[in-house]
């Protein structure tokens, strides 16, 4: 018998109280791959590999249900490809999974958003030359003016369009769309579109929403009501699973953590906990042990140690969790003949290569 119901409720008849369920995720001892009091996903063997790179290879994975749960590692670990498998949108090498019970394997990605089990994209997949308003219709589902047959005969149909229309009209005022809903959403901003592919998602009333990097190249003026939607989504009784590089935020939200790194799950358990792991420290900064991620001023220090360090990838690419903020308030505190810990890395070796160049008088073109 599955335990979701076992949620405390408020008074009475009340609906759940998601939020304040403070019950253990965990069914045993808290470990990458262990169980959950109650699963909605259960992943076993799932592997995918690209030549010879292992872009997944987890053993075992729970998501609980009801719960916020944050997929994080460096980049390259394999988040997104396993979003990928979960969903239907690619095929693994091995394995086995299913949601509530029901095995997803080789299963269409439309026919796993009707079961409830629905996923946005790190770059958005909004209809550009459709209406903000048409872009949410086409998210609903059991529409049978789909059917080529019955598109004719609006009588059939045209009840079902109302229905959706007015779903689709509640669900862009609580993402404050509505005064866009009948602009293009090509006109949309990147954090617009990002809000407009989140309601889109709830059309088909889902169980589970998985949400690829929800902030990235979101305005920081919308991050917090992207915040308030993905919290919203667990107090309405859906499970959230979402990808971030944001420790701040996936500390702020997350009920739970899972991590990544080369493909494997390498941590798991509370926020609080995985950001002092040792192997979650090991995976994105390798040999600075002795930082709590989710602590603002752990990551100051650890900023200004990285800037002294010539194998620090400060100001790069590669950077990860050191968020440009911090870096920039790091980079206020250098001389001026110093260059900017936000150069990072390439900046510092530059800056010693011009003072070699000038003492040693040595042309390296000619070498």
């Amino acid at each position: 018998m599955s335990m979701h119901n076992e949620i405390p409720e408020t008074s009475g008849a009340a609906a759940p109280d998601y939020m304040t369920d403070s019950r253990p995720i965990a069914a045993g001892e808290t470990g990458p791959g262990c169980k959950k009091r109650d699963p909605i996903v259960v992943a076993e063997n799932v592997t995918r590999s690209f030549g010879g790179i292992n872009a997944v290879d987890v053993d075992y994975l729970e998501i609980p249900r009801h719960k916020i749960t944050a997929l994080i590692g460096p980049n390259g670990a394999g988040k997104t490809t396993l979003f990928n498998l979960l969903t239907g949108f690619d095929t693994p090498n091995t394995g086995k999974w299913q949601f509530e019970g029901h095995s997803l394997a080789g299963v269409s990605p439309y026919k796993v958003a009707r079961m409830g089990m629905v996923r946005t994209f790190q770059l958005t997949k909004v209809m550009g030359k459709l209406t903000v308003m048409e872009n949410m219709r086409l998210g609903a589902s059991n529409q049978p003016g789909e059917s080529l047959a019955k598109a004719l005969f609006k009588g059939i149909w045209g009840g079902r369009e109302k229905e959706i229309t007015a779903q689709a009209d509640v669900l862009l005022e609580k993402f404050k769309l509505d005064a866009k809903k009948d602009d293009y959403a090509a006109s949309l901003s990147g954090g617009q579109r990002k809000l407009l592919e989140m309601a889109r998602s709830l059309m088909v009333r889902p169980k589970l929403v998985m949400l690829d990097e929800p902030m990235a190249g979101v305005n920081p003026a919308l991050t917090q009501s992207l915040l308030d939607h993905i919290k919203n989504l667990k107090a309405d009784g859906m499970t959230v699973l979402f990808v971030e590089h944001d420790m701040h935020m996936v500390r702020h939200i997350a009920d739970w953590v899972v991590v990544m790194a080369e493909g494997k799950v390498v941590a798991e358990g509370p926020p609080g906990d995985v950001m002092k792991n040792p192997a979650v420290i090991d995976a994105y900064l390798g040999a600075h042990h002795d930082v709590d991620l989710g602590d603002a001023e752990g990551i100051k220090e650890l900023a200004a140690e990285l800037v002294a360090d010539d194998e620090s990838i400060v100001g790069t690419e590669n950077a990860g969790i050191i968020s440009l903020d911090v870096v920039g308030d790091e980079a206020g505190t250098a001389s001026p003949e110093e260059p900017s810990p936000g150069d990072g890395q390439r900046g510092r070796r530059a800056h010693r290569d011009a003072e070699t160049d000038g003492n040693d008088h040595t042309d390296r073109d000619t070498q």
